[in-house]
């Protein structure tokens, strides 16, 4: 098996470079609708400066365990019911973050489709945040 997907690589490489060149814009394009991502540091600088807020995406029992200071909790599969109380944030960065970066995406597309400016996904999630050891309150 195999050897016959070297074999159609080997003689269809004209073909089998399109369409990694069509994935690979597929995927950088679907990355940039879900807004950009940003370390934790940037994350917090962001904050910051533009008075945004973290969204944790996480469920309830792991926001208790341990999150970000003054990070609002949304649980993903209640963004869309609940995306009414982060209206004060429209025009203020939003920070997307959940377990390990995976579920920020189609979070920020959602937002971004509800007319949210900056919206933004923390690499790495709080995973990254607490290999940093940076804080967190229960």
């Amino acid at each position: 098996m195999m050897a016959l997907f070297i074999e159609f690589i080997t003689q269809q490489w004209v073909l089998f470079a399109a369409l990694l060149a069509v994935v690979v814009m597929l995927v950088m394009h679907e990355a940039r609708k879900s807004g950009p991502a940003l370390t934790p540091q940037q994350a917090i600088n962001l904050v910051n400066s533009e008075e945004g807020v973290f969204v944790d995406l996480r469920d309830a029992v792991d926001f208790k365990s341990g999150h970000i200071v003054e990070a609002v909790n949304i649980p993903a599969a209640k963004l869309q019911a609940r995306i009414d109380e982060l209206g004060k944030y429209r025009q203020r960065p939003v920070i997307l973050v959940c377990k390990m970066g995976q579920t920020a995406g189609a979070a920020g597309k959602q937002l971004k489709a509800a007319g949210f400016e900056k919206v933004y996904k923390m690499g790495g999630g709080m995973l990254e945040w607490g290999n940093l050891q940076l804080p967190t309150v229960k």
